[in-house]
């Protein structure tokens, strides 16, 4: 992981005393509300449905045990005891009291952690795979690069007010495993027939409204050139970006609006600022610098290879843990180890949701099994990155004991759902009671290895924080006359850079009132299992059937429920 310097440690207590300065002068009447606003914003502090909500940053979804306790301190002495970590590797509080902003941010500084710049129209937290560093099927280990954007983006003076928020992604594996065809700008690390390490850099990807997968602006940037590249591309949005219409503002319109002219202005910026280049002003990332950055991702103190280890799992070990093994233990670059997700999916409890004796346990685990490291991932799960394979069966028996041991990743309940109406103000319909629907309908775990591999994921507005559109099966909650309605979608994927294979799935019919929704996705799943060929999943059936079957399905499943009333 990456260890902050002393001035790093300078600079986050620094922007928390700040803060306080700034609270402390609105709660006394000499900072209006409207110029607190944009304050707060600037460090991750909403005003939401009910409370403040306040958005942390977890730097390309890596952090440490204790970091982790101080989150599950946050929540136990400041919230309602629990917290939500979302598909931008983010961890959300719902429930902290304005007045008590300012001693939560001094709890995070002292583990080294903020909320700068996970709001406001910046350059967001910048996200990546989670299993980065690790992952067998790895090209270029992506957090070095994570780590310079992060310093060079953070309170960039060019950048803090843009057209619209700014969300970056980079992975670095065969599989993408960030969505990054679903970012402003998507990086995916390679390497030249040389061996050279280099970005294909993606623009103007986005969900929203209109969702558009990224537009291919580069094939094959030279590592060093990253920043500039990135620069360029967003002058050109700072310079051209429509300000005078919200729903208008991303990146993605001006891309998808201008098309090949934006290319050809953002190569031109990149050309001017390097010619422009005479006094080495220009963010060109030297050897000395990326290597300063890199030492800190080494392999942790006590993780040594095992080149004789092979996994191996007793015929006689209980069902449950061979499940967890073939659905939440993966494959890892070390010899004798392997990745862990410790899943956040269970019945009771909403996707994504951790209480504070959770966070506690889940720091444990990491200090036990996995050099006390943890990973956020974007499908809202929690990793432990450096577990040696013969410790398995003890952390199994630990996750389980701390109910992290769902044997669903990937399965149908291991959903994604953003909080929704609940505690979002911008929702138009709830989405947890949707999740916790469609996991009370599915909790056979039997069925849900036999249903197999399928990615659910429900957003309570248009805006799309749980990626419905990137969703095999998508549900998005609509506003009709003041009730609650929901548009199911199918065919999305999350998407590979190398295969191209990301898209937005298409809707399926009418929308569908919130007591029909699990009737629905039971009917879509059901036609799924009469339609499928042998060994093919779910949006392998969905592409070679046509959505037709399952819009019927669909809609006979309303007139049903229309009939039963």
């Amino acid at each position: 992981m990456y260890a902050y310097t002393d001035f790093d440690k300078q600079f986050v207590r620094q922007r928390a005393a700040q803060y306080r300065d700034q609270l402390e002068r609105n709660l006394a009447g000499q900072l209006g509300e409207e110029e607190f606003r944009a304050l707060r914003l600037q460090n991750g502090w909403y005003i939401q449905r009910h409370a403040p909500m306040l958005r942390i940053a977890v730097p390309y979804g890596e952090l440490n045990s204790t970091q982790m306790r101080a989150l599950a301190r946050i929540a136990r002495d400041f919230d309602r005891g629990y917290g939500h970590f979302t598909t931008r590797q983010n961890l959300q509080f719902n429930w902290i009291p304005l007045v008590k902003s300012a001693d939560v941010m001094d709890v995070l500084a002292e583990v080294n952690m903020h909320g700068i710049q996970t709001s406001g129209n910046c350059i967001r937290n910048i996200t990546s795979d989670c299993f980065a560093g690790v992952a067998a099927d790895e090209i270029v280990d992506p957090r070095p690069y994570c780590e310079i954007m992060r310093q060079w983006s953070t309170l960039h003076p060019e950048f803090a007010f843009l057209p619209r928020k700014f969300k970056i992604a980079v992975s670095g594996a065969h599989e993408d495993r960030a969505a990054i065809a679903w970012h402003d700008i998507g990086l995916q690390l390679l390497k030249n027939d040389a061996g050279e390490v280099g970005f294909k850099v993606l623009v103007g990807g986005g969900m929203g409204r209109t969702p558009i997968t990224g537009t291919v602006v580069s094939k094959f940037l030279p590592w060093q050139q990253i920043l500039v590249f990135i620069e360029a591309i967003v002058r050109v949005y700072n310079r051209y970006g429509r300000r005078d219409n919200i729903y208008k503002a991303r990146i993605k319109i001006l891309v998808k609006a201008e098309g090949q002219r934006f290319i050809d202005a953002v190569n031109e910026e990149f050309k001017n600022i390097l010619e422009r280049d005479l006094d080495g002003s220009a963010h060109i990332i030297t050897q000395a610098e990326f290597d300063r950055v890199a030492s800190h991702f080494q392999l942790p103190e006590g993780v040594v290879a095992q080149p004789n280890s092979k996994l191996h799992v007793p015929s006689d070990s209980p069902a449950a843990f061979k499940r967890w093994i073939e659905r939440n233990v993966h494959a890892h670059q070390i010899a004798g180890y392997r990745a862990v997700t410790l899943s956040l999916k269970r019945p009771g409890q909403a996707p994504g949701d951790a209480t504070d004796q959770q966070m506690e346990l889940a720091a444990d685990l990491a200090d036990r099994f996995s050099a006390g490291e943890l990973r956020v991932s974007h499908d809202q799960n929690l990793v432990l990155p450096w577990v040696r394979e013969a410790d398995l069966f003890a952390l199994w028996e630990a996750a389980r004991a701390a109910s992290f041991a769902t044997p669903n990743i990937g399965l149908l309940t291991d959903m994604i759902a953003c909080p929704g109406g609940d505690f979002c103000g911008l929702a138009n319909a709830r989405s947890l009671p949707l999740a916790a629907a469609i996991t009370e309908r599915f909790d056979d775990i039997d069925e849900l290895y036999d249903i197999g591999d399928i990615d659910l994921h429900i957003s309570g507005c248009i805006n799309s924080c749980g990626h419905h559109h990137s969703g095999h099966i998508g549900v998005l909650g609509v506003d009709k006359d003041g009730a609650e309605w929901y548009q199911v979608t199918l065919g999305g994927l999350d998407g590979s850079a190398i295969s191209g294979g990301s898209a937005a799935g298409k809707v399926i019919g009418p929308s569908f009132a919130a007591d029909e929704v699990a009737d629905v996705i039971e009917a879509v799943i059901d036609t799924y299992r009469h339609q499928r060929a042998a060994n093919e999943k779910f949006i392998d059936t969905v592409k070679r059937v046509g959505l037709d079957p399952f819009k019927t399905a669909a809609n006979a499943q309303r007139r049903s429920t229309a009939l039963a009333a």
